[in-house]
């Protein structure tokens, strides 16, 4: 089952393909509209848009772990992510939800005199 990460942006291809380490793993892009599930994976071209994960991997899709297209996470790429993309994640979704609090222990009744 895919999983959804917190946070991701879409942008389009020529603003990704712009960074110099740029690599696509075009195999992993999601089929055509119109093809069945297992067909060929669709063309990727320069008007498209891909997804950005609070993780920095690159995917066709929301999903965080499924189509990943780019996921050589580097420095120099999460330098051009925040520098050339404008790139970053917002404090609610760096949040780490809250750990549940164990259920309170039942009270005893007060005693009736």
């Amino acid at each position: 089952m895919p999983n959804m990460g917190r946070y991701c942006k879409a942008y389009p291809v020529r603003s990704l393909r712009e960074f110099a380490g740029w690599t696509e793993n075009a195999a992993n892009a999601r089929p055509a509209d119109d093809a069945a599930e297992g067909s060929a994976p669709r063309t990727i071209t320069e008007d498209d848009f891909l997804y950005l994960q609070e993780n920095y991997v690159v995917t066709d899709g929301i999903f965080i772990d499924e189509n990943v297209i780019f996921d050589s996470v580097t420095p120099e790429w999460t330098d051009f992510c925040h520098q050339t993309l404008e790139f970053e994640v917002p404090e609610y979704a760096k949040a780490t939800a809250a750990a549940p609090q164990p259920a309170a222990a039942p009270q005893p009744a007060p005693a009736q005199s």
